[in-house]
This record gives C-alpha cells, structure tokens and sequence, in this order.
C-alpha cells in the first residue's frame, strides 16, 4: 500500500493530466455525435465538478489558504452573474439554460466554481512568463477574457446560457474586469503557482471549445 501511495503521489500530476485529456476526449467525442449530444450536455455540470477537483488534487502549495481564494472566486462569480441575469448591468441581457445543473437565484452553481479554476488555470500559465506581477495580471485576465470568447458560441448552442440578440462587446469587457482584481489578489498575495495540471487543464478547455466551434 505505501509503494502504491508513494507511486500516486510522485506521478500526481502525470495521472491526472491524463485523466483530463481522457475526459475531454470522451466528452468532445460524445458532444460531437449527434445520438449522444444531449447526453453528454445535461452532464456538463460534472465536467466542471470533475475539474475543480482535479485543480484541487493538483495544488502544491497553500491549499487552505487557496480554499479560501476559490470561496472568493466563487462568491464573486455568483454574485456578478446574478447581478448581469437579473439587471443586465454586467456582461448585457442573458439568462442561463438547464444544461449546467443546479442553480441558485438563476445562476447555476458551477459557475461560480468556473470563476476559480479559470483564474488559477490562466495565471499558473501566465506565471512562466518572464514578467512584473501588473503585466501577468494583465495577461492572465485577457487568457481568461480569450478563453470566455471561444466559449461563447459552444454555450449558446449548449443551452448552457443564451443572449437577448447579438454576444456584446461589454460582455467580454465585464469578463476582464472581473477577473483582473481576482487575479491581482491572486498574485499579490502569492498564491499564484505555476502547475503543469493547471496548464494542461486550460489548454485542453481550449482546444475542448476550438473543436466544438470548428465542428
């Protein structure tokens, strides 16, 4: 039991990277046929629970203290996209589908899971780069920003969300300004690390949502 123990934890980051490329793989594959398309979609709330625990199994570092940051993200996610559903006055007119499980107020609960793992997958790549904390803070915030508009049009046909008419400009304007303090906080504090998981894992959503958009 110790030398099996002893393997998982010295292969960690191996084991799980490849259980995200097997995931994601299954889950583009079963998207992509159109026998199982709606299938797989009422499952994606378990994509992202899957995700968030494997950031979770991945940290290195301060794991109670990084708790404390996706409790942060998480409060601040919910709260932003209740205040964009409900007034329209962040991100412009959208709503969300049934596709993402449950929700609370009309947000589903995932997504405030989303806003931290988009932030600590974008900065651990972002932390590589030969930069002050303010240009990684800017950089980490436009990836994230990137990433929200690969996602856009894969959500719409998902019936993950939809918008009242064309995707806004404003909305991708909301999205950087609200991940910017949360990455400032991020790297400020020095939470921030760079993990080849969480690399892997914003990578591997990128290509997820290229592949969905191209077919």
């Amino acid at each position: 039991m110790g030398q099996y123990l002893h393997f998982l934890q010295r292969n960690r980051a191996v084991l799980l990277i490849a259980f995200l490329v097997i995931f994601y793989t299954v889950g583009t594959i079963g998207i992509l046929n159109p026998s199982s398309t709606d299938r797989f979609l009422q499952l994606s709330f378990l994509n992202l629970l899957l995700s968030t625990l494997v950031v979770l199994l991945a940290r290195k570092t301060r794991f109670q203290h990084f708790l404390l940051f996706l409790g942060l993200c998480f409060i601040t996610g919910m709260s932003v996209e209740w205040i964009g559903t409900k007034t329209g006055l962040l991100f412009g007119n959208y709503g969300y589908g049934e596709n993402l499980g449950p929700k609370l107020y009309g947000v589903p609960l995932v997504i405030g899971l989303n806003w931290g793992i988009l932030i600590a997958t974008s900065a651990s790549l972002t932390n590589r780069l030969p930069l002050g904390i303010f240009a990684k803070v800017i950089v980490a915030s436009f990836l994230m920003t990137a990433l929200d508009y690969l996602m856009e049009p894969v959500a719409i046909k998902s019936d993950y969300w939809s918008w009242i008419g064309e995707i806004p400009l404003y909305n991708y304007i909301c999205w950087f300004a609200v991940s910017l303090p949360l990455h400032a906080i991020y790297f400020r504090t020095k939470l921030v690390e760079s993990n080849k998981v969480y690399d892997a894992l914003f990578l591997i959503l990128s290509l997820f949502f290229i592949l969905l958009n191209t077919f």
